[in-house]
């Protein structure tokens, strides 16, 4: 049963097909509608738009929560760098609605969780910047194993952080579904790194200020068993 607490979810504007039609579209794969739901939340979408402060505050008035889904790299002109080849044209149309909602929500301490590009988001937000091509720095594709496979990676969580108490007994021992190129390099100030993987590679941060601030670099929605950082979302948010 719902619980009333209505979960904003950011998504793509991408080119899309739907029959007949191809065309610019605002979309969202269902897992993550999935996850919201299984957690007892109300999932709403908040495609790109221009973000306009009396645009950003009146879509926060009307939700408890915010997702910052994945998706397509953040722009890295937004963190003082030039493209590298492999990374993808910015849509920078998302970059800013995003960048927005997410200063918003903590402002106002409200609950929040970023996944994949969510997490670089947060981070490029609050003056971080990102590796554009994460096999150059580590030497290996496991992250983004192949095109649409999800690779699975075992990751370190800190235990004396609100992911841990999150993830229970469970987080010592972590594996997870995996799909991204780029990650988080210089930590914004504010930031508290609370898991890695083998390799160093910051697999997620938080933000202490608010009551429910963590921004994982995984794909969590993509795990049907395991709703935790969802019912904790909720939960904050309640």
């Amino acid at each position: 049963m719902a619980t009333g607490v209505i979960v904003g979810i950011t998504t793509y504007l991408e080119q899309a097909q739907s029959g007949v039609w191809d065309l610019r579209a605002s979309f969202l794969p269902e897992v993550y509608l999935t996850a919201v739901t299984d957690a007892g939340g109300i999932a709403v979408l908040l495609p790109p738009q221009p973000a306009s402060v009396a645009t950003v505050e009146r879509v926060l008035d009307s939700i408890d929560a915010l997702v910052l889904s994945g998706g397509a790299d953040v722009d890295p002109a937004l963190y003082g760098q030039e493209p590298h080849e492999r990374t993808a044209v910015p849509r920078t149309d998302r970059d800013s609605w995003e960048q927005a909602l997410i200063r918003g929500a903590i402002a106002r301490n409200m609950p929040f969780l970023g996944i994949c590009r969510g997490a670089q988001l947060l981070n490029v937000a609050l003056g971080g910047s990102l590796h554009q091509h994460l096999p150059d720095v580590i030497g290996s594709e496991k992250y983004q194993p192949a095109p649409a496979k999800f690779g699975r990676v075992e990751v370190a969580v800190s235990r004396d952080s609100r992911l841990s108490e999150v993830l229970g007994a469970t987080a010592d021992n972590l594996t997870v579904h995996s799909y991204h190129h780029q990650a988080l390099d210089r930590v914004a100030d504010g930031l508290e790194v609370s898991a890695r993987s083998d390799d160093g590679i910051v697999e997620a941060v938080e933000l202490s200020t608010v009551p429910f601030g963590i921004a994982v670099q995984w794909h969590p929605e993509e795990d049907a068993a395991d709703r935790r950082l969802f019912h904790a979302l909720v939960e904050a948010a309640r």
